[in-house]
C-alpha cells in the first residue's frame, strides 16, 4: 500500500494494541537490567560482572539499536514495514533466549547487541505502520499513546525484573519476552496490512559503519574513563576523539546523499530538531538516573529485587497516567508551556536524589519517582506526536528513524557518562578508607561498592562495607546533580524551540498540519 487507507475503527484499535506491545517490549529492555545488575554482579548468583561489563551489557543494546535503526527503516520502505516488524520481533525473541542462557558477561553483552538488532527493526516499522493506519486527529492521539508506552516500558522494566528475580534465576528477565513476542506475531500476521513507502531509500552501508563505529568508540572511551578513574589517559581521550570524528563524518556523508537513510536535514526544522534534542537530553538524564537508582535500593539499602521493583513502580504508574494526560494538556494550553514545565519538574525530581541517604524514608522515594514518571509520560507522548505531525506522510519513516536514533543515542551516552561519573566519584570517595587494606583487596574494593561489600563479608570487615555505602551515596549525590542539569537543558531547548510562529503558516493539505496549528493543538 502506498496511499492511506481507511480501516474499520475496531481493526485500528487492535493494530494499535499490537504496536503498543511491540514498543513496550523494546523500551522495557532498556531498563530491565537495572534491577538485574546487582544479581549479575554477584559471582555466586549471577555472572560476577564488573561495573564496566554491566555498562556494556546495557550499552550494547542501545548502541546497536541507535546505529541500525535508520537502516532498518530503509528496509521497511523497500520490503514492507509489516515484514520488517515481524522479522525484528522474531530476532528479538531468539536473542532473548541467548541472553537468558549466557554463560559469562561477554556472551550476555553479545546477546544484548543481537536484541538491539531486533529492536532496531521493530521501532521504525512500528511508527510507520501507526502513521499509515491513522489519519487526522486520531493520528496525534495514537502517536501520543504509542510514545507514552515507551515511558511505561522504561518504568515497568524494574518492576517486572524484580518480580521475576524474586522467584526465578536472572535469565528469566529475558525469557519473559518470548511469549509476549509470540502473541505480537500472531497479531501482526492477522491484523497489520503490508505498508510500503512510495520513496525507497537506499540501504546506506557506509552510514551504518560510520555511525556504529563512532558511537562504539565514543562509548568505549567514556566507559574506559570510569575503569581507570581518569579522563587523561590515551586510551580514554583517543577513542572519544575518534568517535566524535567518525560521527561528524557520518553526518557529512548523509548530507551528501540524495536520499539518506538518516536525514540530518530534518533536524534543521525548529520543532523537529528542537524536540529531538530535548528528548535526547531527557533520555540521557533518565537512563543515567535509572542506572544508579537500582544500585541505591538493592546495594546501599539492602532491598531484594522484588522490593526494589515495587519501590520503583510509582514511576510506571506515573508514566501511564502522564501519556494521555499530556495530550489533553497540550490541546488546552499548547505544547510549549506543558512540556517545558514537565521536563523541569522531572529534572528537579532527578536532582532531589542528592538529598537522599541510607535512611531516607521510603515514602520520599515513592513520591519522587511518581512525579518523575508522570512528568516524563507527559513529555514523551506529546512531543513525539508534535514531531511526527510536522512531516509529510512519505517522510514519516525517515523522521521516525531520526527521532528514535536520537533517543537511543541519548540512552547510550546516559549509561556511559552516568556510570563513569558514578565510578570515578566512588573511587575518589572510598580511597581514604582503604589505607590499611591489603593491595589485592584494595584494588577489588575500588572497582565498585558491590565488590567492596562482597570483600567486606569475606574478610569480616563491616567497616569496609560502611565505607563503600558512604562512598556510593556520595557518588549518587554527584550523579543526581549532573542528571538534573542535563534534563534542565532539555527543558530550556523546549522553551526556545516550541514557541508559536510569529507569522501564521499556510495550512498544507491534510494530513500535514501547519506548524502554528500543531503548536495550538
Amino acid at each position: 500500500m502506498t496511499t492511506p487507507v481507511t480501516l474499520p475503527k475496531s481493526r485500528q484499535r487492535l493494530i494499535l494494541a499490537v504496536l503498543l506491545l511491540s514498543s513496550f517490549l523494546i523500551w522495557m529492555d532498556n531498563t530491565i537490567l537495572g534491577i538485574a545488575a546487582e544479581t549479575l554482579a554477584d559471582p555466586v548468583r549471577g555472572l560476577g560482572a564488573s561495573l564496566s561489563q554491566l555498562q556494556w551489557a546495557t550499552g550494547s543494546y542501545t548502541l546497536v539499536f541507535a546505529a541500525l535503526m535508520f537502516t532498518a527503516g530503509a528496509f521497511g520502505d523497500r520490503f514492507g514495514h509489516r515484514t520488517v516488524l515481524a522479522t525484528g520481533m522474531a530476532t528479538f525473541a531468539a536473542a532473548s533466549v541467548w541472553a537468558a542462557f549466557a554463560g559469562d558477561a561477554g556472551q550476555l553483552i553479545a546477546a544484548r547487541a543481537a536484541m538491539g538488532v531486533g529492536s532496531a527493526m521493530i521501532m521504525p516499522a512500528t511508527m510507520a505502520i501507526l502513521t499509515w493506519t491513522f489519519t487526522g486527529p486520531a493520528r496525534s492521539t495514537a502517536i501520543g499513546i504509542s510514545s507514552a508506552s515507551a515511558g511505561v516500558g522504561l518504568a515497568a522494566g524494574p518492576l517486572i525484573a524484580g518480580v521475576l528475580l524474586d522467584h526465578f534465576w536472572w535469565g528469566s528477565v529475558f525469557l519473559i519476552n518470548v511469549p509476549a513476542v509470540a502473541l505480537a506475531l500472531i497479531g501482526i500476521v492477522a491484523l497489520v496490512p503490508q505498508f510500503r513507502s512510495p520513496t525507497k531509500r537506499p540501504l546506506d552501508p557506509a552510514g551504518f559503519v560510520l555511525s556504529i563505529s563512532g558511537l562504539g568508540a565514543l562509548a568505549y572511551g567514556l566507559i574506559r574513563a570510569g575503569q581507570v578513574a581518569s579522563w587523561t589517559p590515551l586510551d580514554v581521550w583517543a577513542p572519544i576523539a575518534s568517535g566524535v570524528v567518525l560521527l561528524t563524518a557520518f553526518v557529512v556523508v548523509e548530507l551528501r546523499m540524495r536520499q539518506p537513510s538518516f536525514d540530518p536535514r530534518l533536524l534543521a526544522g525548529r520543532i523537529f530538531g528542537g524536540g529531538n534534542a530535548a528528548l535526547g537530553l531527557l533520555l540521557f538524564a533518565m537512563t543515567a538516573a535509572g542506572f544508579y537508582g537500582a544500585f541505591y535500593l538493592q546495594g546501599a539499602r539492602g532491598f531484594s529485587p522484588l522490593q526494589a521493583g515495587l519501590a520503583s513502580s510509582p514511576a510506571a504508574v506515573g508514566a501511564m497516567v502522564g501519556g494521555p494526560l499530556g495530550i489533553r494538556l497540550v490541546r488546552r494550553w499548547t505544547i510549549r508551556p506543558v512540556t517545558a514545565t514537565a521536563v523541569t519538574v522531572a529534572a528537579l525530581a532527578m536532582g532531589s536524589f542528592a538529598l537522599f541517604g541510607l535512611h531516607t524514608p521510603l515514602i520520599w522515594n515513592e513520591i519522587v519517582l511518581a512525579v518523575q514518571g508522570l512528568s516524563i509520560g507527559i513529555v514523551m507522548g506529546s512531543v513525539t506526536a508534535a514531531l511526527m505531525n510536522t512531516l509529510p506522510l512519505e517522510r514519516v519513516g525517515a523522521g521516525s528513524a531520526v527521532t528514535n536514533t536520537v533517543r537511543q543515542t541519548g540512552s547510550v551516552l546516559g549509561i556511559a557518562v552516568g556510570g563513569t561519573i558514578m565510578s570515578i566519584t566512588y573511587r575518589h570517595a572510598i580511597d581514604g578508607s582503604l589505607q590499611d587494606v591489603p593491595g589485592p583487596v584494595r584494588d577489588q574494593a575500588r572497582v565498585s561498592a558491590e565488590q567492596a561489600r562482597h570483600i567486606a563479608a569475606t574478610i569480616q570487615r563491616p567497616d569496609l562495607a560502611h565505607a563503600a555505602n558512604d562512598a556510593f551515596i556520595h557518588a549518587m549525590h554527584v550523579g543526581s546533580v549532573w542528571t538534573m542539569v542535563i534534563a534542565l537543558a532539555g527543558a530550556a531547548v523546549l522553551a526556545i524551540t516550541m514557541r508559536p510562529s510569529r507569522k501564521p503558516a499556510e495550512a498544507p493539505p491534510e494530513p500535514i498540519p501547519s506548524e502554528e496549528v500543531l503548536l495550538q493543538q
